[in-house]
């Protein structure tokens, strides 16, 4: 008989009666309890953590900074509130700890009253971090604490960008500030700039005019002191004509009528001092006519250099850019020079005033002169001209008073002009000097307040200036500079897709199982029959294969149409599970005729084996080295592996390899089985009393 001929007859035995029509039933149901129902637990339990209740502590006082309310607790619980992650509950501190500790809440939440101060603390001179505090209980439920450990890191950090992009956009308004204080800096220096560039070439003018001046007051002095010399000789010579002519007068008319013997016989010391009268009378001739000219040159040098220091003190002082620092000193020299105009005015107007007496003056002593000469020429025979020589002998007393009476006043006039000439010259002298100073300060000045403004107007150009918009975007990239640009290729869409490579296979391996527990692993008739060992082997698997088939598909479409798995190959996944389902068989049928009851024990061990070497939910990478090990030597590892391909999509080299090695694995196992069989064909003491019978 043929081996699918036996097999069809061993399913045929489940159909003879209620029980074996239930058994066949429930053998074709059972991996939905691994497959659909385990995954049906936890499809999506992230979708549903609203429904966990969760404590939230809101204690925070709130706090003030820049002139802003900052409320940083009430933000993150209306945040909170509004994302309903968990299902919150607003207590007290006091309760959420309690609540925790006797498990009516999961995990708390709290905010403490300085989580505002703290944040607000970043803009001051001390900042400080703020925390929220979670309290967590494992003894409620560890996967509770380490999904709430990844809600709450959402949360800092959000409430970290909160704050951060708070205190960088006070940073960029104050760049703004600044920028606006130093563009303003900026104009400032440039008015300066161009005030102290005016005022450069003011102090310039102004070193200049008091160069001339001084030349002006040097040659001034130098006149007036000429004068003053003059003048004093003046003064000597006509006071003693004035001395000698008087006791001349005197003796004259006192003694006229009993000097007449006298006369005649001092005849040479008359000639002598006529003589000496006409040599004066020359001198004081001569120093007039220099008095007469240097006096208006004086006066026009002395205006002249008053009238420039004028200038200069209205342009600097009087309608200036800026203040002058030299402005005191200015003021000094134009009342000096005033008072040396005056007094060379006063000189002047002593000459013109006299203008007419000098004239007469001039005239007398051209006549004391002749008549003194005359008198000197004629002393021999003064005697005999005696009473003429006394009426000219009073006449030349008059003149001689007139002429030391006005070269007093000339004398006068022009040692006050010396001394005012020489304090005007030495205080320009002293101004030229400070002016001179002052022009290179000025100078430096200028160039200074020139680099000051190219500085600015420099410092401006790098201040940057953000508007409301760009100051948004620069705070948000500085407040979180680094994000996750994450591309998930593949993407499972909930929890349960992600793990249904998992409990597929596990389901079909139970499935297996349980089918060798109801069906025999070797035909009994063929085995009675002496049948080839190749067609007993087949018989036996054949029939599991068929009730695979069956149980695959009732799996796949309870998971697709009612839990709604959805898969990238939906028919690529089906005739792959076909193949592992024919595999798994294999290989329990193989483990079941091989040892026996002892078999079935072996098949629960390879299962766990599997189960914790397949990575089916952490990488086999993070299992200890045993785990790793044995891996790639486990077909269940493949199957994981080609199964995630084919429901979320991927590459299918996974897959062909998979397919390679499940092809391996059956034929092996029936290789393996039809060893068995060939054995079992043979009767011994072990088979006629087995150690074990389950």
């Amino acid at each position: 008989m043929r081996s699918p001929r036996l097999a069809a007859l061993e399913l045929r035995r489940f159909g003879r009666g209620r029980l074996p029509r239930a058994a066949l039933v429930a053998l074709l149901l059972l991996p939905l309890l691994y497959g659909a129902l385990y995954l049906w637990s936890f499809w999506d339990p992230y979708s549903r953590l609203d429904r966990i209740p969760v404590a939230l502590v809101n204690e925070d006082r709130g706090a003030t900074a820049g002139g802003e309310k900052i409320t940083a607790g009430d933000d993150i619980t209306e945040s909170l509130r509004d994302s309903k992650v968990f299902d919150w509950h607003e207590v007290s501190s006091a309760e959420a700890r309690a609540g925790v500790e006797d498990g009516r809440y999961y995990l708390s939440l709290t905010m403490p009253a300085d989580f505002s101060r703290r944040i607000a603390s970043s803009s001051g001179d001390s900042p400080e971090t703020s925390a929220l505090q979670v309290r967590t209980d494992d003894a409620n439920n560890y996967i509770v604490g380490q999904i709430s450990r990844t809600v709450f890191g959402e949360v800092r950090r959000a409430a970290s960008t909160k704050a951060s992009r708070s205190f960088l956009d006070k940073i960029f308004v104050s760049f703004s500030d600044i920028h606006g204080a130093t563009a303003k800096a900026a104009d400032g220096a440039d008015d300066l700039n161009g005030g102290i560039g005016k005022a450069e070439q003011g102090s310039k003018d102004l070193a200049d005019g008091l160069g001339d001046a001084k030349d002006g007051s040097g040659k001034l002095a130098k006149g007036l002191k000429k004068l003053d010399k003059g003048a004093d000789s003046l003064q000597d010579g006509s006071r003693k004509v004035a001395d000698g002519t008087q006791k001349l007068a005197d003796k004259v008319n006192g003694v006229a009528d009993a000097l007449g013997p006298f006369v005649k016989d001092n005849e040479k010391t008359i000639g002598d001092t006529a003589q000496l009268v006409a040599d004066s009378s020359k001198v004081i001739h001569d120093n007039l006519e220099t008095l007469v000219k240097a006096a208006p040159v004086a006066a026009t040098g002395a205006h002249t250099a008053s009238d420039t220091l004028h200038a200069v003190y209205k342009a600097r002082c009087e309608t200036p850019v800026l203040p002058d620092p030299a402005c005191p000193d200015l003021k000094k020299a134009e009342d000096a020079a005033d008072d040396v105009a005056k007094v060379a005015d006063d000189v002047d107007t002593l000459v013109a005033d006299q203008d007419g007496d000098l004239k007469t003056l001039r005239t007398n002593l051209t006549a004391l002169q002749k008549q003194a000469q005359s008198l000197a020429d004629d002393a021999p025979h003064l005697s005999e001209d005696l009473d003429d020589a006394v009426s000219r002998v009073n006449a030349l007393n008059t003149g001689a008073a007139k002429v030391a009476e006005g070269a007093k006043k000339i004398n006068t006039a022009l040692g006050k002009a010396k001394t005012g000439s020489v304090n005007l010259d030495e205080g320009v002298g002293k101004l030229e000097t400070g002016a001179q100073d002052l022009n290179g300060g000025m100078f430096k000045l200028s160039d200074g307040s020139g680099k000051l403004a190219d500085g600015l107007h420099e410092g401006v150009g790098r201040i940057p200036d953000y508007d409301a918009r760009q100051r948004d975007a620069r705070t948000a990239v500085m407040a979180d500079p680094v994000q996750l640009a994450s591309h998930d290729q593949h993407k499972a869409p909930n929890y349960g897709t992600g793990f249904a490579p998992y409990f597929i296979p596990l389901s079909l391996w139970v499935g297996a199982m349980v089918a060798y527990m109801l069906i025999a692993p070797m035909n009994r008739r063929a085995l009675a029959a002496g049948a080839p060992a190749w067609r007993i082997a087949l018989a036996g698997w054949l029939p599991v294969v068929a009730v695979g088939v069956l149980q695959t598909t009732a799996l796949m479409a309870v998971l697709h149409w009612a839990i709604g798995l959805e898969m990238a190959r939906a028919a690529g996944t089906v005739g792959f599970l076909f193949l592992v389902a024919a595999c798994f068989a294999a290989l329990v049928q193989w483990l079941n005729a091989r040892f026996g009851a002892a078999g079935r024990i072996l098949v629960l061990a390879l299962l766990m084996l599997q189960l914790t070497s397949a990575g089916g939910t952490y990488p086999v990478q993070t299992s200890p080295g045993f785990f790793n090990a044995v891996h790639p030597w486990l077909p269940m590892s493949y199957v994981v592996e080609a199964l995630r391909r084919l429901i979320s999509g991927g590459g299918l080299g996974p897959v062909w390899q998979a397919c390679a090695v499940l092809v391996a694995f059956t034929a092996g196992a029936l290789v393996l089985t039809a060893l068995s069989a060939r054995r079992r064909q043979v009767w011994t003491l072990d088979r006629l009393h087995p150690e074990l019978s389950l």
